[in-house]
């Protein structure tokens, strides 16, 4: 796998993507946001997951991952973890202090803690959780409880019970 930060919100880098392989799809046409990707290069270096980005207008220390996406055949391989870890890397290393995100399933709510966010115990919009990085990931099972609060499909309700009695999952090793 390559990975590879496109460009800062600065940069205006733009990224088209097929929406029938990828959720967000439009939202990487935008140019107000950085964009980093991951690429398989067995695949033909074909994009297999994305992630836009801002800078918080209230606080220039803290960036806010926008949409992280992958290829529907890919989800459940970790690429979204890891690319969300390789990103937060590159912020970091870039003078951000904090990196931020907020998530509304569980599924995207455990490929984080895998990154290494943590539940800040915040809420924003209808049905999101806020995360942050770093973080002790201390709150993990509370956050699991708020996804237990609401109407959820089956999948989720099956990964919520195998999940029931875990701590948070190991951190992902940090990709190159």
């Amino acid at each position: 796998m390559e990975y590879e930060v496109l460009g800062w919100p600065s940069a205006g880098p733009t990224l088209r993507l097929d929406h029938r392989e990828f959720a967000y799809a439009g939202k990487f046409v935008m140019s107000n946001t950085g964009k980093a990707i991951v690429r398989d290069s067995a695949a033909g270096s074909d994009i297999v997951g994305a992630v836009a980005f801002n800078e918080d207008r209230t606080a220039p220390d803290t960036v806010w991952f926008r949409y992280i996406t992958t290829r529907k055949e890919r989800r459940g391989e970790g690429i979204g973890a890891r690319l969300a870890a390789y990103t937060t890397a590159r912020a970091h290393d870039r003078g951000y202090d904090r990196v931020v995100i907020a998530v509304n399933n569980p599924f995207a709510y455990h490929a984080l803690s895998k990154a290494g966010f943590g539940f800040t115990g915040e809420r924003t919009g209808i049905a999101e959780l806020v995360l942050e990085h770093p973080s002790d990931r201390a709150r993990y099972r509370e956050g699991l409880a708020v996804f237990r609060e609401r109407d959820l499909t089956e999948a989720e309700q099956a990964f919520l019970d195998a999940k029931a009695d875990a701590g948070p999952p190991p951190v992902v090793t940090l990709p190159d």
